[in-house]
Parts: C-alpha cells; sequence; structure tokens
C-alpha cells in the first residue's frame, strides 16, 4: 500500500494491521506491532519531505514482517543521547518491543522493517 501519510495515518494503518493479525491468528502480536507501525508512520510524517511512504504486511515462518519505504535516504538510528529530549526514542521503542529490526537502502530512498515473532492460533491465512 502507497500513502502520503499525516498526523492522523498512524491510527488507520493499526486498524488495517489488525484485521491482518486476527486473519493469520497472530492477535498476541497487535500490541508490539502496532506500537512499532505507529512509530515507523510517525517517522515519515516528521522527517520525509512529502511524507510518501509505501506499507507492506507480511506473515512468514517466525510470524509477522512489517516493512514501510520512504524515498529519504537518510540514515536511521536510535537516539542514545539524554533522558530530556523531546523525541528521537521512538526506535529505541521498536527495539524493545519487536524480536528484530532494521534498515534498508533502496535505489530512492530506505525500507525500515521490523519482526514479530509468534505463534499462531485459529484459521491461518497463507497468503494475502
Amino acid at each position: 500500500m502507497a500513502f502520503t501519510v499525516s498526523e492522523h495515518s498512524a491510527r488507520h494503518m493499526r486498524r488495517v494491521l489488525r484485521v491482518y493479525l486476527a486473519s493469520w491468528g497472530l492477535t498476541a502480536l497487535t500490541h508490539a506491532a502496532e506500537l512499532a507501525l505507529t512509530e515507523l508512520v510517525s517517522n515519515v510524517v516528521r522527517h520525509v519531505p512529502g511524507r510518501g511512504c509505501s506499507v507492506l504486511i507480511l506473515c512468514g515462518p517466525q510470524g509477522l514482517r512489517v516493512e514501510v519505504t520512504d524515498g529519504c535516504p537518510g540514515p536511521v538510528r536510535p537516539a542514545r543521547g539524554g533522558g530530556l529530549a523531546d523525541g528521537g526514542r521512538g526506535l529505541l521503542l521498536v527495539e524493545a518491543v519487536t524480536d528484530r529490526w532494521g534498515v534498508e537502502a533502496t535505489a530512492t530512498g530506505k525500507t525500515v522493517w521490523f519482526e514479530c515473532h509468534g505463534i499462531r492460533t485459529g484459521h491461518v491465512r497463507k497468503s494475502l
């Protein structure tokens, strides 16, 4: 899905994510995945000119993988500074609530991704 995001976009994307997680039997991952997705979308709103991005939500053998790709090639690193700053701790949150995360350069920008591993319950659809 490709989007131009705004301050309210994360709420809508969380709703879409919940539907997929429920259909895949991965509802136990909802809280962590929603927090991480919210942070990645918020970073696009704050740091990407034009606020354009695409979001990919995948169900794999280990559980969930979410990718947010944008056209801004700048570096992405968790802040390691002081505790009184107004921002900069979002990727630390992603690191804390997910099993893995990373950044991959693309031809026009970058993809920031995270994975949440989980045990499926109930009905599982293997593909979208």
